[in-house]
Formats: C-alpha cells, sequence, structure tokens
C-alpha cells in the first residue's frame, strides 16, 4: 500500500508542475489563519504534513519561524520547494516519508496537514496516522486539519477520499484531542473549480487513549 502511494505520488510531480495540481494555492489563507489562533511563537517546532510543493513554508519563513519541518511522501515535490526557496531552503528540515510509517525524532509544537489525510481511505491507515501524530506531539500542542468536505469531491487526482465534517472528524483523532475551531473554505482550482475543503483545529489534551480504548 505505502509504495503504492509513493509510487502514485512520484509519478504525480514528476508528470505536473505544483501549480497544474488541482489542491494548489497561491495564498494559503486559512492556514496561516489558524497558526496566527494558536499563539505558537517563532521559536516552536512547526511541522507541515505532505507540504513538499506548497508555498506555506515560505509563508513561514517570511514570518521568521525558526523550526520548520515539511514532510511529504514525494521527492519530488520536496525537490520543487527546495529549488523554489533557493538559499532558505536550508532553514527547512525536509523530510521523505508516508506519513503512517513516519518516526518522529523531534517534539511538535504544531501540526499542519493539507489534503493528507483525506486521501487515507484505510481505517488501519488512518489509525496509524493518528498514533504517529500522537507520538509527535505533547500535551497543549496544536493540530490544524484540513480536508474535503462533505461537500468536497469523492475523488481526487484519480484517487478515492473520505469526506469530512468537524465531527466526523473529531471521532477520527478521538478524546486525546480537542476541536477548538472548524472553516470551511471554497478552495478554487488553478483551472477555476471549486471544491469545498474544512478545516479543523484541534488542541492535544493531557488525556490518552489506548488502542484498546479506541477499538
Amino acid at each position: 500500500m505505502q509504495e503504492e502511494r509513493k509510487k502514485h505520488w512520484e509519478n504525480v510531480y514528476t508528470q505536473k508542475q505544483p501549480t497544474e495540481v488541482s489542491w494548489y494555492q497561491t495564498n494559503p489563507g486559512k492556514s496561516l489563519e489558524l497558526i496566527a489562533l494558536t499563539g505558537v511563537d517563532r521559536s516552536g517546532q512547526i511541522i507541515d504534513i505532505g507540504g513538499g510543493a506548497s508555498v506555506l513554508v515560505d509563508q513561514l519563513l517570511d514570518q521568521v519561524h525558526e523550526h520548520l519541518t515539511v514532510l511529504d511522501i514525494s521527492a519530488k515535490a520536496i525537490e520543487y520547494a527546495k529549488e523554489r526557496l533557493g538559499d532558505r531552503a536550508e532553514k527547512v528540515n525536509w523530510i521523505v516519508s508516508d506519513i503512517t510509517e513516519f518516526k518522529p525524532s523531534v517534539v511538535y509544537d504544531l501540526w499542519h496537514d493539507r489534503a493528507v489525510f483525506h486521501f487515507l481511505t484505510d481505517t488501519g491507515d488512518r489509525r496509524k496516522y493518528v498514533d504517529v501524530m500522537s507520538k509527535a506531539l505533547h500535551a497543549g500542542s496544536h493540530v490544524i486539519i484540513s480536508a474535503f468536505s462533505l461537500e468536497g469531491p469523492a475523488k481526487c487526482s484519480g484517487l478515492d477520499v473520505e469526506r469530512y465534517d468537524a465531527d466526523k472528524m473529531a471521532r477520527e483523532f478521538g478524546d486525546s484531542f480537542e476541536l477548538v475551531k472548524a472553516l470551511d473554505e471554497a478552495h478554487i482550482t488553478p483551472w477555476k473549480a471549486e471544491q469545498k475543503f474544512i478545516y479543523c483545529y484541534f488542541r492535544k489534551s493531557k488525556k490518552e487513549i489506548s488502542e484498546n480504548e479506541r477499538n
């Protein structure tokens, strides 16, 4: 499964420029709004999941955030970002990994994911994602997840997706994550089609749940 995912996304970014994929944003406004709401300061540890070719990292560098990590399954997507950033790419920690196999060596203050989680249509993969995320965060850490809303497309990049509202997303994450805020977005693709997204901001609480409790 992981090898198939990696092959798919390497093919996408080999065949297309970042500006040619449907989820491309020139301005990640909702993400920046929610990141500002968290109050994470410039010295906080921030990780962007699936942010390989996204310009969010550019904006966070402009805001002088000091500890930025970008994880993507596609080495090609990360290569695009490094080329775009030039010398500034050296200020970012780049990780090529499938998120379900990621073994974090840093505890993060903020976890951001726009348009990765909704591609995990297998229940087991979603549990792996949440387990990885839980291990990567401390009590009080912030999570911003953006996915297709219930009114969003059922497929993207030729793949089935799982669509969400705030309640459904909260059930996936369990009791150790508290929903703080949810925002809707009508994303306009590079070819002017509309895609409905939801952004959910969670805070990790002190209560942890075991695998048995989650089941």
